[in-house]
């Protein structure tokens, strides 16, 4: 007659019970998971016992019913990780995607800068944003001591291989417009009472926050002549606004591109802007240039009618 197996053959208690003369404790939780209970789920998913699966994974049987019972206050993180994937499971490490209480983890992006080292073959430390140091401009050592501008014969010391900042309001200032660089999205924007003449492109974040918007209109230069409009279209910038926070990530000049690229696609072969000061920088450096006949700056100021 073939052996029975029980609970009392295998050395392990019925599930819910406890050990004689002991109460069944809190148990151990990782990112909100009952490590005990999800063990013991995962070994009735893989149909092995207590012993079973601890000779599988290498791990004293003791050992595992600490964990399942909650009397093991803080396993070893590698104890775990061998009961786990000895079950057919797996950890998965991450940060949490968003604060709904259900928000999958997404992988933990690695430090930029983790292959980097100092002068005596060190890591720099991962909190902080390594940068490579590849003029005395990048080195703010130069900037206090007033010689970055100065030619390299006459630098008072070396200019070292990298460089961090240790304020944490820059680190933070400095992170988010990279984080901002990164996931801002460019799209045109249609329909919402605009005339069909409108051209209007805007920034925005994944939370919707707006953070940059072009402007500009369609026209046919017969119409200056009192002559009907014809096939022949340009199109008029109106103006390129970016976020003060936001300046300087390349924003402006993407805008100014998703135009260029939505003029391809309709035909337009021409575009006109009017600016002024640094506009006038950001237009050539995006490809404009100055014409000849250029049209009068004109101003309306009510406060000289009275």
């Amino acid at each position: 007659m073939a052996e029975r197996k029980t609970a009392a053959n295998l050395g392990e208690t019925e599930p819910g019970e406890t050990e004689p003369g002991e109460t069944e404790p809190g148990g151990v939780e990782l990112g909100g998971v009952e490590l005990g209970g999800t063990l013991r789920a995962l070994r009735r998913r893989a149909d092995l016992s207590q012993r079973e699966l601890a000779a599988k994974a290498g791990v004293p049987q003791a050992t595992l019913a600490r964990i399942e019972s909650g009397r093991a206050a803080d396993p070893r993180f590698r104890t775990v990780l061998r009961l786990v994937r000895a079950a057919g499971g797996d950890l998965a490490v991450g940060v949490v995607a968003d604060e709904r209480a259900d928000a999958p983890l997404v992988p933990v992006p690695p430090v930029p800068h983790d292959d980097m080292r100092d002068e005596a073959d060190r890591r720099y430390p991962a909190h902080l944003d390594v940068r490579e140091v590849r003029r005395p401009r990048d080195w703010p050592g130069a900037w206090w001591a007033s010689w970055c501008n100065l030619p390299p014969r006459l630098w008072p010391r070396p200019v070292p291989a990298a460089t961090y900042e240790l304020d944490r309001g820059y680190r933070d200032r400095r992170r988010r417009r990279e984080e901002i660089r990164r996931t801002v999205r460019l799209r045109r924007v249609w329909g919402d009472g605009l005339p069909t003449t409108s051209w209007r492109f805007i920034a925005e974040l994944p939370d919707g926050e707006l953070v940059g918007e072009l402007r500009a209109h369609e026209r046919s230069p017969h119409l200056f002549d009192g002559e009907e409009p014809s096939d022949e279209r340009e199109i008029v910038l109106d103006g390129v606004l970016v976020a003060a926070p936001c300046r300087g990530l390349g924003i402006g000049r993407r805008l100014v591109e998703l135009l260029t690229a939505e003029m391809e696609r309709a035909g337009v072969r021409r575009a006109h802007a009017v600016a002024e000061l640094e506009g006038v920088d950001f237009l050539l450096a995006c490809g404009y240039q100055l014409e000849t006949s250029r049209p009068s700056a004109l101003r309306f100021d009510l406060s000289r009618r009275r």
